[in-house]
């Protein structure tokens, strides 16, 4: 969060600063002119330029929410560069300006004064007004790239309130700041920054279609740094510079880095114009203002009360204007439309919706608990649904409404689904959903799934009775060998754990919770012959307990097949391996001794494999995309484990690691869990189907 924190500090900061240096000359120049009595006014504008730029910030958080994914991609994209123009623009003009932004406030204050009041409120509300916009949209543009908005929020009120501290420091002489200076640190600052989300938008608009050469990587260091390390944090939540960048990210953020800053510091190199002859009038900088009115200030001790009420009254008027746009645009609607629930009454009540999130109130009037859904009639994708409607109760269902057909598709429990009249939406744009997916759908992957599990058990069989033939013959070396065979072996079918019922535990038991530990009675199976081979124990103490162990796999082989596999269990299979892969090998939990944890945690992601080549033609249909992502960090899983494993085949146990490659597993194998765990959702058995 913090990293994500620092560019908006810094942005908040300089624009505080640069927005109360031109509030402190506006009040310094009234009061010095004993004009005191048309602050307000100034206080008027400052506050109506704040709440248009917090209603611009809520309308750009507004309009993404309700855009499709590519759309959304394609729109953060664009801010990020109208971002950065605004930011490189603000930085040269303040280095041309920082000298004398004083005497060029006073001429337009003096302006304003002999145009009237209402001159003198647009003056102040535009000189605020535009850092108020910059900021809103530089920090939108920063919580989008850091996917988050807290770090960027908090990093921004805090140079914000230490840019109201620094001011008011100037105003009451307790401070002198060099501001030539300040302007041009923060500036070389934030052209760095700026080249970063340059590079990120266009990422973003590479992702939404509009440009090119969105898979054309020039660098790709995913293989050799974990994306999820501190250091790779820190550097993409500053810099925005990411383990993967492609070549148009690249070449633009070196090309706008070496432009810019080359222009930046050879400006600062111009030679000073020569000084103003005497009698020539010099502007005044801040700090001689700002003294000379200490003294006229302290006079001003009339009540001030009735004062804030223009300003407030005028903050209000800015995000009643927001509020009318939102409401006149893709927003939700001022009352939620109720909808009938029932085997004769499904969906009445229901009309064409306006474009974007509505939200609508279905009431179950039949007397069947019943499930819900929105559905295109066409297709049968899903964009909304409710579970267990109970009968005589209402719930809101929130969906997002693009373009395209709408109708209600009502499921009573133990009835048939009746779906009601299809209206069509126009104006919006395209809409994620869920195309749903039915027990017949599954049926075909886990009959697959089963001949595989099926045919895995026969080979466990003859591997563990090998594994106990040596044993009985004393060969501990040989049985070692064999004991990893079986139990890769057995890791590989992961996916039917769940089905295995008491087997498993018998099969591949920990002795986790046992009252003995490792000599209790009841810890027995494949690690129990773990702990004897790799602690000394003689063959002769372990052959029964391989008996034990090759009988309970021929029991498991034969009831098998008449256990039950629950068909939505399959979809959630593809992330529960991996889940316990994560949790027990690569902590080295489950390691008795063989310090094999991480040939474990190759064969449970070749189990999972299997499962998603089954499950493949499925998810393709539902998001295309998906499957690519999930294989390249796959890839790159199996290729850091490759990097434990001894050129004679022997594994480095987790224990030993490099703590790097360490950290690297655990952070690519987080990645994969969260690359997969959308399956589970998209695969849900839906009746709507």
């Amino acid at each position: 969060m913090w990293n994500d924190a620092f560019p908006s500090f810094l942005i908040g900061l300089r624009e505080g600063l640069e927005a109360g240096l031109v509030v402190s000359i506006l009040v310094a120049t009234l009061v010095r002119g004993d004009e005191k009595g048309r602050l307000p006014q100034v206080w008027t504008g400052v506050l109506a330029a704040v709440g248009l730029s917090f209603s611009f910030g809520a309308v750009l958080t507004f309009t993404s929410a309700n855009l499709s994914a590519k759309a959304q991609e394609a729109f953060g994209g664009c801010l990020s560069v109208i971002a950065v123009a605004f930011v490189t623009a603000m930085v040269f003009w303040m280095r041309r300006n920082a000298r004398n932004l004083s005497g060029e406030i006073k001429e337009k204050v003096t302006a304003a004064l002999a145009m009237g009041s209402g001159m003198l409120i647009v003056t102040s509300f535009l000189a605020v007004g535009r850092e108020g916009l910059e900021t809103a949209l530089f920090i939108w543009t920063t919580a989008q790239t850091a996917g988050e908005s807290t770090g960027p929020l908090i990093g921004a009120a805090i140079g914000l309130v230490l840019a109201t501290a620094l001011c008011w420091g100037l105003y009451r002489r307790v401070l002198k700041i060099n501001l030539t200076k300040f302007f041009t640190y923060t500036g070389v600052g934030l052209i760095v920054i700026a080249a970063g989300v340059l590079a990120y938008g266009l990422r973003d608009l590479q992702e939404g279609g509009i440009l090119p050469g969105a898979t054309a990587f020039a660098v790709d260091l995913s293989g050799s740094i974990d994306q999820n390390s501190w250091y790779a944090t820190l550097v993409q939540g500053v810099l925005n510079l990411t383990t993967q960048m492609t070549w148009l990210q690249v070449v633009a953020y070196v090309v706008y880095l070496g432009v810019v800053m080359t222009l930046f510091v050879r400006g600062l190199r111009t030679p000073k114009p020569a000084a103003p002859k005497p009698a020539a009038p010099k502007p005044e900088p801040v700090a001689s203002v700002v003294e000379q009115t200490e003294a006229a200030e302290a006079e001003a001790a009339a009540p001030r009360n009735r004062r804030w009420l223009v300003p407030a009254a005028v903050v209000a008027v800015p995000a009643v204007v927001a509020g009318a746009v939102i409401v006149g645009s893709d927003g939700k609607q001022a009352a939620a439309a109720t909808v009938a629930v029932s085997p004769t009454q499904c969906g009445q009540g229901f009309t064409a919706p306006q474009p974007g999130q509505q939200t609508f109130q279905m009431h179950n009037t039949g007397s069947q608990t019943s499930e819900v859904y929105l559905v295109n009639p066409a297709t049968n994708a899903v964009y909304g649904e409710i579970e267990g409607l109970a009968p005589g109760t209402t719930r809101a269902l929130v969906a997002t409404i693009g373009s395209g057909q709408y109708a209600w598709r009502c499921v009573p429990t133990g009835g048939k689904a009746v779906t009601s009249a299809a209206v069509s939406v126009s104006g919006g744009g395209s809409v994620a959903a869920v195309l749903p997916v039915s027990e017949q759908d599954l049926a075909g992957p886990l009959a697959a799934y089963k001949s595989y599990v099926d045919a895995g058990l026969a080979t466990l069989q003859g591997q563990t009775a090998r594994l106990a033939a040596d044993l009985h013959a004393g060969k501990l070396d040989a049985a070692k060998a064999d004991w990893l065979t079986a139990h890769l072996q057995y890791s590989s079918l992961g996916a039917a754990y769940g089905t295995f019922q008491d087997f498993d535990k018998r099969i591949n038991g920990r002795a986790d919770g046992l009252p003995q530990g490792v000599n209790d009675p009841d810890f027995h199976g494949f690690h129990r012959i773990e702990y004897g081979l790799w602690h000394g124990q003689a063959a002769a103490v372990l052959a029964p307990i391989a008996d034990q162990l090759a009988t309970d796999v021929t029991g498991l082989r034969k009831a098998f097949p008449s256990q039950d596999f629950d068909p939505s269990d399959l979809p959630l299979r593809t992330h529960e391996i991996l889940e316990n892969t994560l949790q027990f090998e690569l902590t080295a939990d489950t390691d008795e001794g063989s310090g094999t944890n991480l040939a474990t945690a190759q064969a449970n992601v070749a189990g999972t494999q299997e499962l998603l080549t089954l499950l493949r033609p499925l998810i393709a249909k539902r998001s295309p995309d998906l499957l690519g992502i999930v294989d390249a960090e796959t890839a790159r899983f199996l290729g850091l484990l490759k990097q434990a494993q001894q050129p004679n085949g022997s594994w480095t146990p987790v224990q030993q690691l490099d703590p790097t490659l360490r950290a690297q597993l655990n952070g690519s194998l987080g990645q994969l869990l969260e690359d997969l765990s959308p399956i589970p959702d998209l695969l849900e058995i839906r009746k709507s189907a």
